[in-house]
């Protein structure tokens, strides 16, 4: 193989790992995102934070934190499903070329709680696990044995998204063949407390209505934990070891606005360049993409600033693309939520679903486009956008293809009438039961 054909191969997702408030794995998830099914709650039992004040949407782990920093077992048990997904087989392949890119994350805080007189844990992490922003990485690095590039970067809330195009870019360089790509985060008391002084968290006597992106009555974010991991790799390694395919990433494109520490340019002409950027990378036009995943945190200005770059970069191609802003299921989960959210868009690829966006009743007349309220829908797009919009100017877009060889990928699941269930309630539609190891 030349290294011209190399650097021009496709990069494919050949598996997921997820778990979220509303899943303990990828299909769980999934269908809890189908049926518009949010598991938000006031929080209880945070040191610093008074009960019933914060909503939240948090991961109860079976297994106990023994002082643990709880990112690092949530990003264990998406990469362990992420591996079993894609069939990959550790015994039978070059460790040396099986890289690691893992979003960074917070480490123990708990010192600056001492320091206010917060009574801490009787349990603390140990002192490897206390500090490195790093440590998810390392540590799977390690568990597993990948001797290939090892990578981690930290840039707010596109941290993961950014993970993967980082993972994408190593393979293209020839640094590696297959490579763990995605993040983890939990909810950590200093973070809790700083969103709240900054007033952007969303707050409702019911708290599963709290969330609104792009509704003409949003109130802010709401905090979620949970983390996505993706297995990525050449097409030509996925082929020969049998794998199944769930997508090409096409493209991906980073910008920074240089505008505001926590501000965006309400005129969004870097995010509109970003999107033209991506898709022209992606050779494909706004009429291709049938589904647009936004960051839609659910803020005044996010969300008005997120339309505006949308509405530029498609102009009249717009009003034919579903944008939903899934944030409202499963909420804001920082540095997980590119990834989390790009696992959502690769599955509605797989199966031709366009996911809701929850609570919107009152669309924001700035918003002028459909954004799937309320009720997910049956929509067999061919290509997909997943954008995010991070603290500190990080803008991230990712063009995705479904892959529709039938041999070495999946096919639809079978026609079924359009969906008619959201916010809340189980409908008839399920998750198509497959075989996730099948092989060619």
């Amino acid at each position: 193989m030349t290294d011209r054909h190399i650097l021009s191969e496709p990069i494919v997702i050949t598996g997921i790992g997820m778990i979220a408030s509303v899943g303990d794995d990828r299909e769980s998830v999934w269908e809890a995102v189908r049926q518009g099914r949010s598991n938000f709650r006031y929080l209880r039992g945070i040191r610093g934070i008074v009960d019933d004040t914060i909503v939240g949407a948090t991961v109860d782990l079976p297994q106990r934190l023994d002082g643990r920093l709880k990112v690092l077992p949530l990003c264990e048990v998406a990469v362990a499903e992420a591996l079993e997904d894609s069939g990959v087989d550790l015994s039978n392949i070059d460790l040396d070329q099986f890289g690691c890119s893992i979003a960074g994350h917070m480490g123990d805080t708990s010192w600056m709680e001492e320091q206010l007189g917060i009574p801490l844990p009787e349990q603390r992490p140990d002192w490897w696990e206390q500090w490195l922003p790093n440590t998810a990485c390392s540590l799977i690095a390690r568990k597993y044995g990948l001797g290939g590039p090892r990578l981690c970067n930290s840039t707010a809330c596109s941290t993961s998204l950014i993970s993967v195009m980082t993972a994408v870019r190593s393979i293209r360089d020839r640094q590696c063949d297959i490579m763990l790509a995605g993040g983890a985060d939990a909810l950590d008391p200093m973070f809790v407390a700083g969103f709240d002084r900054m007033r952007v968290l969303a707050k409702d006597d019911d708290p599963n209505l709290a969330c609104r992106p792009f509704d003409q009555s949003r109130k802010g974010f709401v905090f979620g934990e949970g983390a996505a991991i993706f297995v990525i790799e050449r097409l030509g390694h996925a082929l020969r070891r049998g794998a199944t395919i769930y997508a090409e990433i096409k493209s991906s494109s980073a910008l920074a606005q240089a505008h505001h520490v926590t501000g965006i340019d309400a005129e969004s002409e870097t995010l509109e360049y970003l999107i033209q950027s991506a898709l022209r990378k992606a050779n494909v036009v706004p009429g291709d993409i049938g589904y647009i995943n936004a960051h839609g945190t659910g803020t005044e200005q996010n969300d008005a600033a997120e339309a505006a770059g949308i509405r530029r970069a498609f102009g009249d191609m717009t009003d034919g693309v579903c944008v939903s802003a899934t944030k409202s299921i499963l909420g804001h989960m920082i540095n997980a939520a590119g990834a989390a959210e790009l696992a959502i868009t690769t599955l509605g690829l797989r199966d031709g679903f366009a996911p809701p966006t929850l609570n919107l009743h009152n669309p924001d007349p700035l918003c002028t486009f459909d954004c799937v309220p309320r009720t997910g829908r049956n929509n067999r797009y061919q290509h997909a956008l997943k954008l995010s919009l991070a603290f500190g100017g990080h803008l991230v877009a990712m063009v995705l293809s479904r892959w529709n060889d039938a041999a070495t990928g999946f096919a639809y699941p079978p026609t079924v009438a359009p969906a008619v269930f959201g916010e809340g309630q189980a409908g008839p539609l399920q998750s198509p039961k497959v075989d996730l190891r099948r092989s060619m």
